[in-house]
């Protein structure tokens, strides 16, 4: 078995310094690896890829995520990038990565992903060609994703994406903005993999659901910091067994945050 934490739309700016590095410092003795599903960042500049860096480098465990929307905003999302990856930290984009815990190897699949809809919405409300173009604008990172996906040697696999790739984890949020929120082009490519992926990561909406399935049965959590309402989701995966959810509404080491600490410097 591996335990697979993850959170998404930290939304870090530059007085964020030491609000979210107190919770991962000890992350190991509930978790195996973090999955970071998008905007580390508000505005996506580089003094807040700084401190997003500095943040998820206190986890004592591998850090794989993925870029969002806000992190894009600024044009600076190469900058972002390199600073993740001098933390040690994994950045996924239409490529995957292995790491092996416990005797298992978990292989991580990811991207931004995009927006454009899902199949009730897509063939209504986006009959335009302008807006049509916006959904196949997607099927280049859908098509990345499949194929990081199938590349991936290991016995547990997982999807990691920002955007989402099912419409259940939007409930909740406007009908009006859901082709804007994911992709039914992630879903298909997560369920067209050659082997089974036991779970999708995805970030982006606020104020949708914690789960869904894709229409080929892969679950799907949406891991936005406002839908799991704590500081992380935590999930339990094993070759050939369902995924296990386990709740973690509060540790009992919570942090000091009247004086914070900031690992990884900064």
């Amino acid at each position: 078995m591996i335990r697979v934490a993850a959170f998404g739309d930290v939304h870090v700016g530059p007085d964020s310094s030491g609000t979210l590095g107190p919770y991962l410092a000890g992350l190991s003795e509930h978790a195996d690896v973090l999955l970071v599903a998008g905007d580390l960042t508000r505005r996506g500049t580089v003094a807040e890829g700084e401190v997003a860096a500095a943040e998820l480098a206190c986890a004592d465990v591998p850090v794989i995520a993925v870029l969002g929307n806000h992190d894009h905003s600024a044009g600076r999302q190469d900058a972002i990038t390199a600073l993740l990856q001098d933390a040690g930290i994994r950045v996924l984009e239409g490529t995957g990565t292995v790491i092996e815990r416990g005797g298992v190897r978990l292989g991580v699949a990811g991207g931004m992903g995009s927006c454009g809809g899902f199949p009730d919405v897509a063939d209504t409300v986006l009959s335009e060609p302008e807006l049509r173009a916006l959904v196949e604008d997607g099927r280049p990172s859908a098509e990345r994703l499949g194929a990081a996906l199938d590349a991936l040697d290991c016995e547990v696999r997982v999807a990691l994406t920002h955007y989402a790739p099912v419409a259940d984890t939007l409930a909740g949020e406007r009908l009006e903005v859901y082709p804007f929120l994911g992709s039914h082009l992630l879903g298909e490519a997560i369920d067209g993999a050659r082997r089974r992926v036991d779970l999708a990561v995805h970030g982006h909406a606020h104020y949708g659901s914690a789960k869904g399935l894709t229409p080929g049965g892969t679950p799907v959590r949406n891991v936005a910091l406002p839908v799991l309402g704590r500081p992380y989701a935590l999930f339990h995966l094993a070759p050939g067994l369902p995924l296990a959810d386990e709740l973690v509404l509060e540790r009992a080491d919570e942090p000091d945050t009247e004086r914070p600490e900031v690992c990884g410097g900064g």
